[in-house]
């Protein structure tokens, strides 16, 4: 009698340790589901955080620019032109001509070889530079409408019409300083706005 009690309360403990370990596998692969799922969503949070740090670092340096001027100083001038100049810039000048006469530039105008008129890699479009030829003291004032140039060192390229008042037009390029400067209307008004007060 007690051999057949101890095999029924046998009996029910292998049953019973049956029974919860069938209950406790789902709630174990649940758990292991919610950790596998934790462990994704700290690790995907982790890169994304790894990224943007590696963003944050990066030097200033390297964000700018390549065709960012080396000197950029403000400059004074006479009453005729602008009082300010917030853009310096000197290195060498190119021109085109004939190859692009007729064409559309990046500011949607129409290059004419005979304008006075300028490409630059950086400036705004519209606005104007004074460029003067370094080895001759020859000047003149342009209008940027288009991007360029995209050769070697170059920092500017002129209208056929603005190398030959530069003098350069024989030789193809030459070492020259850009300034910007505004319009020559706009200096004027500026000047007379200011000279009434």
């Amino acid at each position: 009698m007690r051999e057949g009690k101890m095999q029924r309360n046998e009996r029910k403990i292998v049953s019973a340790s049956i029974e919860f370990h069938r209950a406790a596998r789902p709630s174990l692969q649940r758990n292991a589901t919610h950790v596998l799922a934790a462990l994704a969503l700290l690790m995907s949070l982790a890169s994304c955080g790894m990224l943007n740090s590696k963003r944050g670092d990066e030097p200033a340096a390297s964000r700018t620019s390549a065709a960012t001027p080396e000197h950029s100083t403000p400059v004074r001038y006479s009453r005729s032109e602008s009082k300010h100049v917030a853009f310096t810039q000197t290195g060498t000048a190119s021109w085109y001509g004939r190859e692009l006469h007729g064409r559309k530039t990046a500011s949607g105008d129409i290059f004419d070889m005979n304008g006075m008129t300028a490409a630059h890699r950086t400036l705004p479009l519209s606005s104007h530079v004074r460029v003067t030829n370094l080895e001759n003291g020859r000047t003149v004032v342009l209008r940027v409408n288009d991007r360029g140039p995209f050769v070697g060192d170059r920092i500017i390229d002129v209208s056929a019409a603005a190398a030959t008042r530069l003098g350069f037009a024989n030789r193809g390029v030459a070492k020259v300083k850009v300034e910007a400067v505004l319009p020559p209307t706009e200096a004027a008004g500026t000047l007379r706005h200011t000279a009434t007060r």
